[in-house]
């Protein structure tokens, strides 16, 4: 992270207004851990838990090239600071909204150098000529947790050193913009964690280069995920001054220190980035800035005091005194006092304002959330789970808690929030599949909700549902291409109704099925997954040995509505077809199906077949038709006889 000064550069809200309004549309990235599938039906209400036997003890416990700046800075100028005069953008610069995000992704990869932007950089940023590399400062505050935060630019960094030099947290550069990713962050991360320190990951903003959502989805994805362990910090949003104002790079202007966009747009970004982070991993990023670009660029913003605060200042001597703050903050977390040591070669230092204990709270304050959003669900769920058998119990997958009543359990993680699991049928399904540590993961809706079809119950979970009718008992449908066409069938109120087994897989070619009330789902990588309803065309599928038989996989569902209301499926090697009054006949691709296709299927004068293809050898095949008899062999292909 680097202090940015004020601007040779205008303001410009032309940018700014199309990025933001290119923000608001879906952008490719990571779905939310905790994002829920719709109920299974819109019509449930919460009932009575189907068959719900409480028992006496507790039923399944989860287990669980920049701007230069001065060594030692003076304080930055304030909000009332008048800019120096601007200067144009070159009229032959396209502007952000103009480019390929190809080419501008390759160019801005290529400018950002081996450590990326800012934070971090410390004595390896590059200086004007007229600037003195000073020695490594020596002071510390006085208060506080000491620290340090690092990028690509501290190679090969002496943990064990820093840690007896008493840094006890480091931040760790992760992503920049939608186009960097350190590739030191791995070790760097590992490595301050070995010697015992909390760490933390950082992403530095450009929000010329694409949503806040879509950055806060490529940090996560390169490192910058939270979980509250105990050591992990939240993550930090690097947002200060654009470092690349004023230049343009491979044809690409790079818009001023405010990335040209008004106060309103970067505020905005940097909500967009928040919300993003928070769905993501159940935290609102830490924001790193500075009281004057702040001030300058958002015009001191509003409404961000729920984000933790890591202000920047560099005195020009050794002080306790922060400076001020936005107005947003009355306080702040993390003071980042020096760019020139005292820690990792003359790197960002930092300071912690509170001591060890809380900032090992801060770091795994899963604690503290949980017991409040747990005892919020208990007192909504009161009349289902009784008194507590115990206190919040943390240390679970992803940083989960739980509280086991009489009545069932609460499990809450960061990412699901606090849901109830109810003791019955569907607990002791979620029992067997190893509660959050197996692929349902966290409750995300609860308790369950009863009202469906014939008196049906189900829960929504991070991995799936599980669903619960008298006739099929509680069935897992985990997500994934089965249970997405289980949905496009209409889920339990469709014609294969409730699941009666759970996901079975190990078939051949690596497929997979589950049984339901209806018939079946079958899936394999290689045809995606289709349903296999009871009924005739079935038991001839099933007559041939099923997926394992001639036919293969289904490749179609089933389609009726053929001459007369007839019906066929796909399959791999071809089609089963059935007639109404006639039977359920396969129609393997070849040769006698080639003939009867060109005659028009069922609907020509052949009609519907009357048997399948029946070979005597490899050499003689025959099949009857409605109107005709169709024989093959090599000699004379197909020969129709008329019925």
């Amino acid at each position: 992270m680097k202090r940015t000064l004020l601007p040779p550069y205008p303001r410009s809200s032309r940018i700014g207004a199309a990025l933001l309004a290119a923000s608001l549309l879906a952008a490719p990235g990571l779905a939310s851990p905790a994002a829920a599938e719709p109920s299974p039906t819109a019509t449930a209400t919460a009932v009575a838990t189907p068959t719900p036997t409480p028992s006496a003890t507790p039923t399944g416990t989860p287990t669980g090239t920049p701007a230069a700046s001065p060594s030692v800075a003076a304080p930055a100028p304030t909000a009332t600071t008048p800019p120096p005069a601007p200067a144009a953008a070159p009229s032959s610069a396209p502007a952000a909204t103009d480019r390929d995000p190809a080419a501008y992704r390759a160019a801005m990869a290529k400018a950002a150098g081996p450590g990326g932007a800012q934070m971090g950089q410390g004595l390896r940023t590059a200086r004007t000529t007229t600037e003195a590399l000073t020695p490594e400062s020596t002071w510390m505050p006085t208060f506080g947790v000491q620290g340090l935060d690092v990028s690509n630019y501290q190679a090969g960094i002496n943990w064990q050193q820093q840690w007896n030099m008493g840094a006890r947290f480091a931040y760790i550069k992760a992503t920049e913009g939608n186009y960097y990713s350190s590739p030191s962050f791995g070790a760097q991360y590992q490595g301050a964690r070995a010697v015992g320190m909390l760490r933390g990951a950082y992403h530095f903003a450009n929000p010329m280069a694409s949503s806040g959502a879509d950055q806060a989805r490529l940090f996560v994805r390169g490192g910058g995920g939270w979980s509250a362990d105990g050591y992990t910090l939240p993550p930090v949003l690097d947002f200060e001054g654009n470092p690349y104002a004023g230049q343009t790079i491979n044809g690409f202007y790079q818009g001023n220190t405010c990335y040209d966009m008004s106060p309103g747009e970067l505020a905005s970004w940097a909500r967009d980035f928040g919300n993003t982070m928070l769905a993501l991993t159940g935290r609102l990023p830490v924001m790193y800035t500075t009281t004057s670009w702040w001030n300058y660029c958002t015009g001191d913003a509003a409404g961000f005091g729920d984000f933790p605060l890591w202000i920047a200042r560099w005195p020009s001597s050794p002080t306790n005194d922060a400076g001020p703050l936005p107005s947003s903050w009355s306080g702040y977390s993390f003071w980042q006092y020096s760019e020139s040591g005292p820690f990792a070669g003359g790197g960002d230092s930092n300071v912690w304002n509170g001591d060890l204990a809380s900032l090992r709270e801060f770091a795994g304050s899963s604690a503290k959330a949980a017991t409040s959003a747990i005892a919020q669900e208990a007192a909504d769920s009161a009349s289902v789970l009784g008194r507590a058998w115990g206190g919040v119990t943390c240390g679970l997958t992803n940083g989960g808690c739980y509280q086991i009543f009489q009545g069932g359990a609460i499990l809450w993680s960061p990412s699901s929030g606090a849901h109830t699991s109810n003791n019955g049928a569907i607990r002791g399904a979620y029992q067997s599949t190893g509660f959050e540590n197996g692929p349902l993961g966290y409750p995300v809706m609860g308790p369950e909700f009863c009202g469906l079809k014939n008196g049906g119950c189900y829960q929504m979970f991070q991995g799936g549902a599980i669903l619960w009718s008298g006739a099929t008992n509680a069935q897992i449908s985990k997500n994934g291409p089965i249970r997405s066409t289980y949905a496009g069938t209409g889920f339990e109120n469709g014609y294969l109704g409730y699941p009666a087994s759970g996901q079975i897989c190990g078939l051949t070619k690596a497929g997979c099925y589950q049984m339901f009330q209806g018939g079946a789902i079958l899936w394999s990588p290689g045809t995606g997954a289709h349903p296999s309803p009871f009924g005739a065309i079935r038991g001839t599928y099933g007559s041939f040995g099923f997926e394992n038989g001639r036919p293969g996989y289904p490749t179609s569902p089933e389609h009726c509505g053929s001459k007369n209301g007839g019906c066929y499926q796909m399959y791999e090697t071809g089609a089963i077809v059935w007639g109404p009054g006639l039977g359920a006949f396969f129609s393997p691709f070849g040769a006698i199906r080639g003939v009867w296709a060109s005659q028009g299927f069922e609907y020509g004068w052949m009609g519907y077949p009357l048997s399948n293809e029946t070979c005597s050898t490899s050499t003689n095949c025959r099949q009857v038709f409605q109107g005709a008899i169709l024989t093959w062999t090599p000699a004379t292909g197909v020969r129709v006889t008329r019925r």
